[in-house]
């Protein structure tokens, strides 16, 4: 590639919205299999980057690193790794950023991470290792020339006293060195730019990519919107109790309302869509279509 692998600082610096999907690495040889599928699907949607989630320790970790050196070796897209805190002393992270490093992966995604009873558990950091994501974040700056981002959260993070000291939480990671920062999912624009105008009130101007999730499975998006403190409002669970027993009209209900809830936050002046896309193409596809983005779904 001309001048090397480019980071989502330099290709949000270009101008115009950045499109992006996240990843989970899978558990099993078929689940990756799958997930390549996937992947070469909205590769011809041209994202601005892609990411993959991370688990500390074990397979799952392994299997992240692996698939985005893949992503950076085998395809024409930006990969953005994770890095989380959890369970890793500080040696540990710094082999991982290495490998990122090796691999020429440029793009980190820097997260404290959640405790590995889930995210209402109670955390405790390694005794060698960090306990809050700027640390991280300063880490991944000393060690490379990595573009780095961080998470925020437009409804608060669950361990946060209040929206304000949450603000003042991704102020610090932006001050350690994060250039952009991707939402938790949420199902509200005014959300979002309420976290906005308090990040920057904070001092942080970094860009803040807004993260959409698809609600394609009743049961299951009640269940990440009750770990991450992310409520589905009234009217629109109401509107999925009466399809639930119906899932393509689920699915059809979830691309409407993602879809409208883009619209909202590209209107208003969010630098991009990062979609959360369960390792499945469709729905992503068939907003972009709706969005007048992509291509036509098969």
């Amino acid at each position: 590639m001309p001048g090397g692998p480019r980071t989502v600082s330099e290709l949000l610096a270009e101008g115009g919205n950045a499109y992006s999907f996240e990843f989970f690495p899978p558990k099993t040889d078929e689940g990756e299999r799958a997930l390549w599928q996937t992947l070469r699907e909205l590769e011809a949607l041209a994202p601005t980057f892609v990411s993959v989630t991370y688990g500390a320790g074990g397979s799952e970790r392994d299997r992240t690193v692996r698939v985005t050196e893949r992503i950076a070796a085998e395809t024409t897209m930006t990969p953005v790794a994770h890095l989380t805190c959890v369970g890793s002393p500080v040696s540990e992270l710094r082999q991982v950023i290495g490998q990122y490093a090796e691999a020429g992966v440029r793009n980190l995604l820097a997260l404290r991470g959640d405790p590995p009873s889930g995210p209402r558990g109670e955390w405790e950091a390694h005794v060698d290792g960090f306990r809050h994501a700027d640390e991280l974040v300063a880490l991944v700056r000393e060690l490379g020339d990595f573009c780095v981002g961080v998470a925020a959260f437009p409804e608060g993070h669950p361990e946060s006293p209040d929206l304000e000291s949450d603000a003042m939480r991704l102020a610090g990671k932006a001050a350690a060195g994060a250039e952009f920062a991707i939402t938790q999912f949420f199902f509200e624009a005014d959300h979002y730019f309420r976290l906005v105008e308090r990040a920057a009130q904070h001092g942080s101007t970094i860009p803040i990519i807004p993260g959409i999730m698809p609600v394609t499975n009743v049961s299951q998006i009640h269940r990440f919107a009750e770990l991450s403190g992310t409520p589905v409002p009234g009217e629109l669970a109401e509107r999925l109790q009466r399809v639930e027993g119906d899932p393509e009209a689920v699915r059809a209900l979830g691309v409407e309302v993602a879809t409208e809830l883009c619209r909202e936050l590209l209107d208003g002046g969010a630098p991009g869509l990062h979609f959360y896309t369960l390792n499945r193409s469709t729905a992503t596809r068939e907003i972009y279509q709706s969005l007048g983005l992509g291509t036509t779904v098969d």
